[in-house]
């Protein structure tokens, strides 16, 4: 019979190895694609927190991404997180360094 603590010691080894490879190169584990997620007009409003109301008024006015079945609508929770991402204002750490990037690059120029 083997001694516990070698069993321990090589598994814990074997995680170890795993987790060091998992850090060098995090893309190389398969994750199961998940099937898109498709929200109702009440719980878009309840992921984007606005009321039921403002969702069908911004449909209207083609600001929200939307799929529409017959007389029902649903959202992609994902193209929403994307809404959401496109109306995040810059830091203004992020303003400096792309002011600072944008002149370099522009003072490199011969013009």
């Amino acid at each position: 019979m083997n001694n516990p603590f070698e069993t321990i010691e090589e598994r814990l080894s074997v995680i170890e190895k795993l987790l060091l490879d998992l850090k060098r190169n995090p893309k190389t584990i398969e994750t199961p694609e998940q099937p898109e997620r498709l929200l109702t007009v009440y719980e878009a409003a309840e992921f984007l927190s606005l009321t039921v109301p403002t969702i069908y008024s911004k449909v209207s006015k083609g600001e929200l991404p939307v799929m529409k079945r017959g007389k029902r609508l649903y959202f992609s929770a994902n193209e929403l997180t994307e809404y959401l991402k496109a109306g995040r204002k810059k830091s203004n750490s992020e303003i400096e360094k792309e002011a600072e990037a944008y002149l370099k690059k522009k003072g490199g120029r011969h013009e």
